[in-house]
């Protein structure tokens, strides 16, 4: 869906550029490519080169979406992210497919678990997970004419909607109430809102009224939001496909550390991830409903 309205809104505005690293399959940019040539820069599999010819472009005035591998752009260039993009100042939105723990069984080398916890400490970098298509399609119509530089982690397949129209508030660091609840509340981002939002629902069968916040914006962080569902239900989980060190559980709590209530943080510890599918790797860790529903059963002593 990110790159299909790409595709839709460069035809229109011939200022939009997508640059990418021999990733246009897995991006989705072979469209692109062909309809949008001259829009188009293919810069072989080097990426920090592709961060640095991005933020020249972006410093002439063009709106550029670099693309390609998450696992690379936190890596292998993240000083160019660092330096080219937040530290100058350059709006250039990177688009990191295939983020978290999509590749799987290519292991560790593959997996981008760190994203979270690295750039949101970059002055001047936004931080975006979107939960689903329509989440996506929002967020690539606000970023064509975003004056910053911007991370943005989807998976590597479809998701399944968490929402099932447009009618929903998407602000630039807020985050999105997808369930009203009262007896505890589950913050999520990414892929994992689904997960959290199907939880809700087994929750609800045994008599629980979860709230699930989305929190596709890291940063700028809905610190309000946060501290609301704290003070009003006591006791908080958080679920990221992310390392439980320095990402979404650790941000909720420095937000909640002068008010301090239980948070119990689901994520991956501190090991290689294990070999195995998305959907497998998720149910070890407990990332999926089922899981975050027996973290909730225990967490409540029910």
């Amino acid at each position: 869906m990110f790159t299909d309205t790409l595709v839709e809104l460069a035809r229109q505005d011939k200022d939009i550029i997508a640059v990418t690293t021999d990733a246009r399959g897995s991006v989705t940019l072979g469209d692109f490519a062909e309809q949008l040539p001259q829009q188009f820069v293919e810069c072989g599999i080097a990426e920090q080169d592709a961060v640095g010819i991005s933020a020249g472009l972006a410093h002439s005035g063009k709106k550029v979406f670099c693309c390609g591998p998450a696992c690379f752009y936190v890596a292998r260039s993240l000083e160019q992210v660092k330096v080219d993009l937040a530290y100058s100042e350059n709006p250039v939105t990177i688009l990191g497919v295939s983020g978290g723990v999509a590749y799987g069984a290519l292991g560790a080398t593959h997996h981008s678990l760190h994203d979270i916890a690295a750039l949101r400490t970059f002055p001047g970098m936004t931080v975006c997970l979107p939960s689903d298509w329509r989440v996506t399609r929002k967020l690539v119509k606000f970023l064509v004419d975003f004056d910053k530089p911007c991370y943005v982690r989807v998976g590597r397949a479809a998701v399944p909607d968490v929402y099932a129209d447009d009618d929903f508030d998407f602000q630039l660091g807020k985050a999105i109430t997808v369930t009203e609840g009262n007896d505890l509340a589950i913050i999520a981002t990414g892929e994992t809102v689904y997960h959290a939002w199907q939880a809700a629902l087994q929750l609800k069968e045994k008599g629980i009224a979860a709230r699930v916040l989305d929190l596709s914006w890291i940063k700028p962080f809905d610190e309000d939001a946060v501290k609301k569902a704290a003070k009003e239900t006591g006791r908080i989980i958080t679920v990221e496909e992310h390392s439980r060190f320095g990402g979404l559980g650790a941000m909720v709590c420095e937000c909640l550390s002068e008010s301090p209530v239980p948070v119990r943080i689901i994520g991956i510890p501190d090991e290689n991830v294990i070999h195995g599918t998305n959907a497998e790797i998720f149910h070890h860790y407990g990332m999926d409903a089922e899981g975050i529903t027996r973290a909730a059963l225990d967490f409540l002593h029910v």
